[in-house]
């Protein structure tokens, strides 16, 4: 059976499943340009048939990611919740929403009368996309509407390997809804517990980054990483608003929306510190996380523990998940935002139409080169259009290694671009991992405003070496989305990697899933007796990772970067060599 699956709203994107293996994935902002993009997502359609070589007639069905939602026929750059441009009914509703949240309980209506009053705007994308599929793509295969959780929670069974799991979905909210509970066996999922967007972790988590002056919806990494260098000194004010009771997520506060900026706002003492109130989101978030999962593990017994959803991005709370008293083993989905919901979505509908779903496989890919990949005569004409010099090497792993070993910074573009929100080494950034300093200078000059540490990618072999607690997320980190304590070993040699709280994210690195960048980091270990290396996104703050060597040259060049391994090929920036030997008297000065 072959799935085509879509997602038109936030981080729209497109898959295709084939009897429930994922062939192609790809997000419209790659294509666009344009970072979490909104709107219909043509080019990604285009590119995954075109990826696993699909015509619109070999489309058995499709699915498409949210039942309620209205038609964005034209492209909407995401730049936060509270800077986005929504329909009047939509805003008229937030804004009434914001005010009279408090009285909700004794308003039972209210959210009712919401989808009531949208069902028409609802029930027109529903035909618009239709008509969309078949007039410009010529598929006029069934169209089914899948719920948001539910796709999440898919996403995240599916790719598992789990036969026997808790599957757990929280985001800050779709279809109405902000987490869901399910028990999985056997290819079924059992809808256990949900809980409503008003009682949403995650918008809690959004409106605090939006307090603290970055982009609610969209920054909330910020957050995670600014939380190490304060002290959560306001948890108890927000536990007083968003709070866990008897197995549910409860928005005690009633706030909602522009209210609850207010509300917190009013709450925090005079020179209140971001530092601090990042600190308290991200305690409170990682407390509420473990009493609420754990009450779900406890009460199903279940060992095996799938997540997505966009409040599993926050690699510090899939760590606490990893660490409860009796889960076995964690795998959170490589896109656990919404930009896996089309892999969600056609993932569900291959599970739901199959003839016998104890068949249907729980392992959808085993690695997530899932986009699109470039020929060298691609690469070569983009570098001289841009002007830029190169040459070719016949070892370029070697070359790389080499490169990375004498203190350069080496943009990597090579292979199948990544599906997710991580860069996995074919779209990477590739450095040292034992510059402490690296986090301040490279951010600046990728225009980054990061708290975050640079991830490490390490080989597979090493992970125990440099890592405490791995048991049981070793599959998982294969995709940079879990936390781990450094070794005393790890944070002695590579402090380039390791986060003031002594923690990492890693990705772990095996032959089986990349070979090319496997050398790479081998051949690195053999210079350098170092089995990792800084791995961070190929891109400019507020874009998104590059996808074509066009996008590449361009981003090595605004970059100020050292040097750019594209396919085959190596350019070296001219100024290379003298910020090459400032890094070197620095990273002197900082050992």
């Amino acid at each position: 059976m072959v799935v085509l699956g879509i997602a038109d709203h936030v981080n729209s994107g497109a898959a295709i499943v084939i009897d429930g293996i994922v062939a192609a994935a790809v997000n419209e902002e790659r294509l666009v340009r344009k970072k979490m993009v909104f709107g219909v997502p043509r080019r990604s359609i285009a590119m995954v048939m075109e990826l696993a070589k699909i015509r619109p007639e070999d489309i058995d069905v499709v699915a498409v990611a949210t039942v309620n939602g209205h038609l964005i026929n034209e492209y909407i750059e995401f730049r936060g919740w509270f800077d986005l441009k929504r329909s009047t009914i939509k805003q008229v509703f937030f804004a009434v929403g914001s005010r009279v949240s408090r009285f909700r309980k004794r308003m039972p209506l209210l959210e009712k009368l919401y989808y009531k009053l949208r069902e028409p705007a609802f029930a027109h994308r529903r035909r618009a996309l239709k008509k969309i599929f078949a007039d410009e793509f010529g598929i006029r295969a069934p169209t089914h509407f899948i719920d948001h959780h539910y796709a999440h929670a898919c996403s995240a069974y599916f790719s598992s390997g789990f036969d026997d799991a808790l599957v757990v979905t929280m985001d800050g909210g779709g279809d109405g809804v902000s987490s869901q509970i399910y028990g999985a066996s056997a290819g079924r999922l059992e809808k256990l517990h949900q809980v409503s967007s008003f009682n949403s972790l995650g918008n809690y988590y959004a409106y605090v980054t939006h307090i603290c002056g970055f982009k609610a919806g969209k920054h909330e990494g910020k957050i995670t990483g600014l939380a190490a260098y304060g002290e959560p000194r306001y948890q108890g004010l927000l536990n007083d608003l968003i709070t866990f009771e008897a197995g549910t997520i409860v928005n005690k506060g009633q706030l909602f929306y522009e209210s609850a900026l207010e509300g917190i706002e009013q709450r925090l003492p005079t020179g209140w510190k971001r530092e601090d109130l990042a600190a308290s989101i991200q305690q409170h978030a990682e407390d509420l996380v473990h009493k609420y999962v754990g009450h779900w593990r406890e009460n199903t017994g279940k060992r095996h523990i799938a997540l997505a959803g966009g409040l599993f991005a926050n690699v510090r709370i899939n760590q606490v998940v990893h660490e409860l008293d009796g889960v076995e083993s964690v795998f959170i989905h490589p896109g656990m935002t919404d930009e896996g919901l089309p892999t969600g979505a056609a993932l569900a509908l291959n599970a739901q139409l199959a003839p016998d779903r104890s068949r249907v496989p729980r392992r959808c890919f085993e690695h997530v080169y899932l986009g699109p990949s470039f020929e060298d005569e691609g690469m070569v004409a983009a570098l001289e259009r841009a002007g830029v010099r190169y040459e070719r090497h016949a070892n370029i792993e070697e070359k790389i290694a080499e490169l990375l070993a004498q203190g350069y910074v080496v943009a990597r573009f090579a292979g199948a671009m990544e599906y997710g929100p991580r860069a996995l080494g074919n779209r990477s950034i590739l450095y040292t991992p034992s510059d402490p300093s690296v986090n301040d200078w490279l951010n600046k000059n990728l225009r980054r405003t990061e708290f975050m540490p640079f991830a490490p990618s390490v080989l597979a072999e090493e992970l125990h070496r440099c890592f405490h607690g791995v048991a049981g997320a070793e599959d998982t980190s294969r995709f940079m989305t879990i936390t781990f304590k450094c070794t005393p070993w790890m944070q002695r040699e590579c402090r380039g990697v390791v986060h003031i709280d002594g923690t990492a994210r890693p990705q772990t690195v095996s032959e089986r899933d990349n070979p090319a960048y496997y050398k790479i980091i081998e051949r690195f270990r053999a210079k350098t007796g170092l089995p990792c290396i800084v791995n961070t996104s190929f891109n400019i703050h507020e874009e998104p990772i590059v996808c074509t060597p066009e996008d590449a040259v361009r981003a090595f060049q605004i970059g100020h970067l050292d040097c750019l391994a594209i396919g085959p090929f190596v350019a070296v920036n001219e100024e290379a060599v003298q910020r090459h030997q400032e890094r070197r008297a620095r990273a002197a000065v900082a050992n």
